[in-house]
């Protein structure tokens, strides 16, 4: 595994970046069982030494926990990286959707033009930043017209305060007016070898329209990890202590799959979670996957990730066993 760091541009804003991003939402803490400054930090910095240059990040984690940390690591290393953040889940104005209540504080999905302008300048400051390079909405808002959004978004390019345009969570008709209304350059949305929904109609669709795929929860939350054994407990606000996804069933047919998968790795002198990241950004039309890491070890494993390059063969084999052992939970 001695080679460079993979690199691909998102969308047609000419901007590059690793492969494998770092994904914060574990490191803002919410949902995740807390956050420890000190270790998160260290994750941060571990990805950008291992040379992943994209760090994605949101108001949303932790209500502006995961962004002020994010902040304090890359002092110094600002320039390294292509910071994404996100948009659209709001705390300070109840317009909009109602989304779901955080700590007793209703959080509504909102992204009109007056919030839009409000949020990127709070990201800023948290961020110790004075650009974001990559700036999303975070989930989409049925109340405002997609025009309005882009135009605000546009409106923030044209004064250099982000870089590039990106939509999360959204559906091909979103994806759609988006283009329609301005330049998308990227969605961000959730594929991994269990959940495949994406390949019938987004990836076709952004692969013919230029748009790059972010996806996100590319290890399914571990369950891909290969650390995540049918007699492994979840207790406290871990959200994947009821997930029907965690199921012992389910254990099981991933711990099949992962005895198939093996050989790839050890041949490659790769882990199972490294094979299964690596198998991801092969998939035609996605671009770069998100991996969150809670510590500088974990860290340092997913970026390994960008440097492994599987063949055709490895990835026909990955294919064939996911298919096997997968079957029916592969939604």
């Amino acid at each position: 595994m001695s080679h460079e760091m993979q690199t691909r541009t998102i969308g047609g804003s000419g901007i590059e970046a690793s492969v494998i991003g770092l994904g914060t939402w574990a490191i803002g803490g919410w949902m995740w069982g807390g956050t420890d400054e000190a270790r998160s930090i260290a994750a941060i910095q571990a990805s950008v030494d291992e040379g992943v240059t994209l760090i994605d990040t949101a108001p949303a984690y932790g209500q502006g926990l995961a962004e002020e940390i994010v902040g304090k690591a890359l002092v110094g290393r600002r320039d390294k990286v292509v910071l994404a953040t996100k948009c659209g889940l709001v705390w300070h104005t109840r317009k909009g959707n109602h989304f779901f209540d955080y700590e007793g504080r209703p959080v509504h999905r909102y992204l009109g033009r007056d919030a839009i302008i409000h949020e990127v300048e709070q990201s800023l400051k948290r961020l110790g930043t004075d650009y974001i390079d990559h700036y999303i909405t975070h989930w989409q808002d049925p109340t405002t017209p997609i025009a309005e959004t882009m135009e605000a978004l546009e409106t923030l390019k044209a004064q250099g305060k982000i870089r590039s345009i990106g939509a999360s969570n959204t559906e091909p008709a979103d994806v759609e007016a988006y283009l329609a209304a301005g330049q998308l350059d990227a969605v961000q949305e959730e594929y991994s070898m269990v959940k495949r929904g994406l390949e019938t109609d987004m990836l076709p669709l952004c692969r013919d329209k230029g748009v790059s795929v972010l996806s996100y929860s590319s290890l399914a939350l571990g369950l891909l990890s290969g650390k995540m054994g049918p007699e492994r407990v979840f207790e406290g606000d871990d959200q994947r202590k009821d997930n029907p996804l965690f199921s012992q069933a389910n254990r099981q047919k991933v711990a099949g799959l992962m005895t198939a998968i093996s050989p790839i790795a050890e041949a490659q002198g790769a882990t199972l979670a490294q094979t299964v990241i690596a198998w991801t950004v092969s998939r035609p039309g996605v671009t770069f996957s998100l991996c969150g890491a809670r510590d500088a070890a974990q860290a340092t494993e997913n970026a390994k990730a960008g440097r492994l390059r599987l063949s055709q063969e490895d990835i026909e084999t990955i294919n064939r066993a996911a298919a096997a052992h997968l079957g029916d939970m592969a939604a």
